[in-house]
């Protein structure tokens, strides 16, 4: 990183809100949420210089775009500052990061908010496949499926299987993890869900098959809900310790960042590595960028993760393209509990994708407040034991889009 970018805090919705149910539409979420985060941090909204909105596809569930107007609309001191909105599926909520952090260093602002934010339980299931289906190649891939992401997903767990062969006991111990650890987090969508014994199998009636290897409690959630977060440059962030009594290393910052996209089809994806060791080799790239910008040579330097789980394969092909094992390893870090809360390299305390929930635009940005609340010592029941660096690994589409953030302190 060529200049530090703080994070000065941040806020969420619950992810268990059905806010179309409560009779409220997607500014009032914009709105609560932005609000919430302003006031938490402590900061006059006159003071924020920028505004960034990450969303996936709020046209398409919604029927509401220029999300970026609304900033002006819940702070009148933002009217006439500059704003854009992001799409890049589960992955814009990094866009939106990524674009107020090239803001700062640019030195064109210094203080940014960002939100992430998606309404997707405002219609009916199929439906909502269906939109989120915007994210393969229309008309080309994910043809005549009732459910195109588990679909596609699923054709992933056949590639590792194809190249090194895979339990899916290990896909449902990383799904049953995430649940447990969304047991903790008061803003999860599943965390007063009960799971009977047995479901975490192949029992057909308590885990039924979505597509193909893929079962119900394999899948991340559609959600509701909105994160946001501020954003501060060395002179703001300086100003807001001082006028706090803090010491500016105390406050969390991107220490480094990684994104590189591929092709579209996941075909084209699969042929182009098809003799390499790992699947994806620019999503691993991705993580290595990140770690290496922050200053580690090695992803165990840092105290843990929050991974994209949209579906169980998606952890574990992080687990691996991040360096976690060796190429087609992964389940040997799913038997010996490194990715448990108390593991060597805990995943997904806050209980990510499946058990937290995944409002598709907000999850880039909420993977940062979770690292944020575990280095300020912030995260209540989910808090780890002291980290002081946090990676965040954020995926759109068939990995057509990878992101990601060290967020640390000190």
């Amino acid at each position: 990183m060529d200049a530090p970018i703080y994070i000065l805090g941040g806020a969420q919705t619950d992810f268990s809100r059905n806010w179309a149910r409560e009779g409220l539409d997607i500014f009032d979420m914009f709105r609560d949420c932005l609000s919430d985060a302003v006031s938490r941090v402590g900061i006059d909204p006159e003071q924020i210089d920028v505004g960034h909105v990450g969303a996936f596809n709020a046209q398409l569930f919604t029927g509401q775009g220029i999300l970026g107007g609304f900033f002006g609309h819940v702070f009148p001191e933002m009217s006439g500052k500059p704003t854009s909105c992001h799409e890049a599926a589960c992955a814009s909520g990094s866009m939106a990061m990524l674009s107020a952090m090239r803001d700062i260093l640019s030195g064109h602002y210094d203080t940014a908010a960002v939100i992430g934010l998606e309404m997707m339980r405002c219609t009916d299931g199929k439906t909502a496949a269906e939109h989120l289906g915007a994210a393969t190649w229309k008309g080309v891939e994910a043809q005549d499926v009732d459910y195109p992401w588990p679909h596609m997903f699923d054709r992933i767990i056949d590639e590792y299987d194809r190249r090194y062969g895979i339990n899916t006991d290990h896909l449902k111990t990383i799904g049953r993890t995430n649940f447990e650890n969304g047991h903790l987090n008061p803003n999860a969508q599943t965390r007063k869900w009960n799971f009977p014994d047995g479901c975490f199998s192949d029992n057909d009636e308590l885990n039924p098959v979505i597509e193909g290897r893929v079962r119900k409690l394999d899948c991340g959630q559609v959600t509701d809900g909105a994160a946001a977060v501020i954003l501060a440059g060395e002179r703001s962030a300086r100003q807001y310790a001082a006028e706090r009594g803090l010491k500016l290393a105390d406050i969390p910052r991107l220490k480094g960042w990684g994104h590189r996209s591929a092709a579209l089809l996941l075909d084209r994806k699969l042929a182009l590595s098809a003799d390499q060791p790992l699947i994806f080799p620019h999503a691993a790239e991705c993580g290595r960028e990140a770690i290496q910008r922050a200053g580690f040579s090695d992803i165990y330097e840092l105290d843990g993760l929050e991974t994209h789980d949209c579906f169980s394969i998606t952890e574990y092909m992080a687990i691996d393209h991040l360096g976690l094992t060796e190429p087609g390893k992964s389940w040997q870090a799913v038997e010996d509990g490194v990715i448990q809360k108390d593991g060597r390299f805990p995943i997904n305390p806050s209980g990510g994708l499946i058990g937290l929930g995944h409002p598709v635009g907000a999850t880039g940005v909420r993977m940062v407040l979770d690292c944020y609340k575990q280095c300020t010592g912030q995260a209540g029941d989910m808090q780890l034991d002291n980290p002081r660096n946090m990676l965040t690994f954020n995926v759109g589409g068939s990995t057509t889009t990878c992101a990601s953030f060290v967020v640390g302190v000190g």
